[in-house]
């Protein structure tokens, strides 16, 4: 079994997963939130008795006899204990996720290894290279897109679902209006409007001097792949101000 097909049978597992860890914790939240209402309410009550004590001279002011009770102390130590195990479940969660996505980066890699060694063999045997496609943008940190070409991307993106409970967020990868919520490599890089990093299908605009370059499909509202030039709205604004002078 190659990487990438170890990886594809171990990422279809993922969902599954996720939807369990997010349920346990969904469960966690609601036991914490019933402790802390009851906590509050009997906080409250012995407030309220130690007020009358007070006024009515059975209890003196003194603090050291000014307390809550073993029951509400108790009550506050076990929403402290779920308050831990929501932490702990939402670390497992984020680890999960991260090593999924360093297996990710390990496939990429391999697979532009393999195909730089299918290039040079061809190129040995006398036979002309296969033309690279110029117009697929990795989404690789470091790399730099071709100018004055319309260029599309389609990377594969693993994502998280916030804490508060959304399951069905690492099944969809592919979605180009999909928002990613999880914690991202802080030297990833970002892209268009949004300020997002990379995924789904993407338009790099025909502006050399464009200052974002590449777009997603469902930021710049395009469906399909634009014939002829393409820019995006910041540069035909210019453009247009430019033929205006």
């Amino acid at each position: 079994m190659s990487i990438s097909e170890e990886f594809q049978a171990d990422i279809e597992a993922l969902p599954n997963i996720l939807q369990r860890k997010y349920a346990l914790l969904r469960d966690l939240d609601k036991s914490l939130q019933e402790i802390q209402r009851q906590n509050e309410q009997r906080c409250e009550q012995e407030i309220d008795d130690m007020k009358r004590g007070i006024k009515s001279g059975s209890i003196t002011p003194n603090s050291s006899l000014l307390k809550f009770s073993d029951d509400a102390l108790d009550e506050q130590k076990h929403a402290i204990r779920i308050a831990d195990e929501k932490v702990a479940l939402a670390v497992q969660v984020y680890d999960l996720v991260d090593t999924h996505i360093q297996q990710l980066d390990q496939c990429l890699k391999k697979f532009d290894e393999d195909l730089r060694r299918e290039r040079e063999a061809i190129a040995t045997a006398g036979s002309p290279p296969a033309p690279e496609n110029s117009n697929v943008k990795s989404g690789k940190s470091g790399e730099t897109s071709n100018r004055g070409r319309k260029k599309t991307r389609l990377a594969t993106a693993t994502a998280a679902a916030s804490a508060s409970a959304s399951a069905s967020a690492a099944a969809t990868a592919n979605s180009s209006s999909m928002e990613l919520d999880i914690p991202v490599d802080p030297n990833e890089p970002t892209y268009c409007f949004c300020n997002q990093v990379s995924y789904g299908e993407m338009v790099a605009c025909d502006n050399p001097d464009c200052k974002i370059e590449w777009f997603h499909y469902g930021c710049v509202g395009l469906k399909e792949q634009p014939k002829g030039k393409w820019y995006c709205s910041d540069c035909v604004g210019t453009q247009r101000r430019r033929k205006t002078r």
